[in-house]
Formats: structure tokens, sequence, C-alpha cells
């Protein structure tokens, strides 16, 4: 029988901000590639391009698909005016006529006196485009390979940022299992200086009254039900291992805020369950050690 070595892989976790730039040169044309990605809870891009590439922009998301699963994505493609005249660009008549008839319509529907000016026009999206010359499909392969590029420097601030991310949400896991340390020593000593008060407190009340030993025995077991927190401290305990192995897991943004309220869930448990104030505090502080987490887990990727 032939036995496997198991090794541990370790996943990189991204952030889902970030920022690249890319340049390419396509037939003496200069293409600026920028790409920005910000928090959504799903991958949405936002594609903008020169008329000359926009039958290509299938093929742009797709590339940016394989690249990324989740984030606001904002892609320019732009063309950098090297000091061309005008005459190498195009004016796309067509389109000013649209944009002429639309402002004709607002106006008239708008009851607006103001005459339409050259300045409004000249803010229509490619009224003026340049004249590439016919570009091949080799010259869209370089265009790619610049997009490439500046979503690899997107990945690479993306993965500084997970790497802070990741080190910040450690030491808060740590932090809340120290806590719940703390409150299973506590809650043992507590319980039982709290049940004592409570038995001294009935017997002050009844001493002059006849009172059945058994009905005082089921009221403190029904108080130490009430008052026992060891099941969410295993479940606790359940969840922060969870939760460090979906630190090292695919789409871990998704799994980590579902443990997190799974977290929020057993402090709160555990803080309206407290007999002191101690474990009352050390409750509440759990909970804002796992608010903070959620709120950095929002921006895993």
């Amino acid at each position: 029988m032939v036995k496997f070595k198991k090794f541990n892989i370790r996943i990189m976790i991204y952030s889902m901000t970030g920022y690249g730039k890319s340049v390419a040169t396509v037939k003496d044309s200069t293409f600026e590639i920028e790409v920005k990605s910000l928090n959504s809870r799903f991958l949405e891009i936002a594609l903008r391009t020169p008329a000359a590439l926009q039958s290509k922009e299938y093929e742009f998301r797709e590339l940016i698909r394989k690249r990324l699963k989740r984030g606001k994505l904002f892609v320019n493609i732009n063309f950098v005016d090297n000091g061309q005249k005008l005459s190498n660009f195009i004016f796309n008549q067509d389109k000013l006529t649209e944009a002429i008839a639309v402002l004709n319509k607002t106006k008239e529907a708008f009851q607006l006196k103001d005459e339409i000016q050259l300045s409004h026009l000249l803010t229509v999206r490619d009224l003026f485009s340049p004249d590439f010359a016919e570009l091949e499909e080799k010259d869209f392969g370089i265009i790619k390979a610049c997009l490439d590029d500046a979503l690899k420097q997107l990945q690479n601030m993306k993965a500084v940022e997970g790497n802070a991310l990741m080190k910040d949400i450690r030491e808060r896991i740590d932090s809340i299992e120290n806590l719940l340390g703390q409150i299973e020593s506590e809650f043992k000593i507590n319980l039982e200086e709290y049940l004592k008060r409570y038995v001294q407190r009935v017997q002050d009340l009844v001493k002059d009254v006849a009172f059945s030993n058994d009905r005082l025995e089921m009221e403190i077991a029904l108080l130490t039900e009430r008052s026992d927190i060891a099941e969410e401290c295993v479940r606790l305990r359940s969840h922060i291992r969870l939760f460090r192995e979906s630190l090292n897991t695919e789409d871990a943004g998704r799994k980590l805020n579902f443990v997190c309220q799974e977290l929020n869930r057993e402090a709160n448990t555990m803080a309206s369950k407290a007999i002191s104030s101690e474990i009352s505090h050390k409750a509440l502080s759990m909970k804002e050690e796992v608010e903070r987490i959620r709120e950095q887990v929002q921006n895993i990727e």
C-alpha cells in the first residue's frame, strides 16, 4: 500500500480593495488600462473601452472572471493622446444627432429655455474617437495581455491588504478564545458562590415558615440549568476552530461571515445568562471583537 505525504497548503487571503495599472502600445497607439476594486457581495464589472474595442468586451470580461471572484471592479481601457492631430480622430455624426435629439426632448419635458451649447455636446461619450488602423487579432492579444498585467498588479495589492487583514483577524479570534477561557474558569467559581447566596437568601426569607427542601432543590436545579453556559462554551470553541479552518479555504469571505454570525449568537446567549458582572463584561468584550472581525471579513474576497 502506497502512502502519500500530506502537505499543508495555505491559501492566500485577498482583500476586495485594490488598484492596478498597465500600458500597451499597438500600431503606434498607446492604451492605458486601469483597474480598481471595491467591496461587493458578488463580482460586478463596470467596463469602459474605446469604440474600437467594444466588440471584445466579452473576452475582457471572461479574463476578469478568471482572475477575480468577488468585488465591484471598475475597468477603464483608455486611448492615450500622444499629441495626435484632430485629423487622426473620427467625428461620430450619428452620435451627435442622437445627443441633440435627447437634449431637445429634455428641454421640452421640463420647459427649459437654455440653448444647447457646444460645451453640452462635448460631454457626450464617443463623439470623437481615435482613428485606429485596423486592429488584428494579435493586436487584441497585446491589449488583453496588458489587461492581465493590470489585474496581476491589482491582485498583488489585494494580497498585501489581505495579509494585513489575516493578521488582524487572527489576533482578534485569539482574543475571543482567551476571553472564553476566562469565562469558563470564572463561571465554575461564580456559580457555586451564586447558588450559596441564593440558598442563604431563601432560608433567611422563610426561616419562620414551613418550606419544603425538595422545592428548594428543584428551584436550585432550574436556576442552575438557566444559568449554565457549558453548551455555549462548547459551541463557541467549535465555531472558533471552524473559523480558523475557514481562513485557509477558498471563498473564505462568505464562510467567515457565516461563522461570525454563529459566534455572535453564542456570545449573546452567554451575556444574557451571565450570573456575574465579570462574566457579562467579558461576554460583551467578546461580542465587540466578533463585530470588529465581521467588519474585516466584509473586505475579504
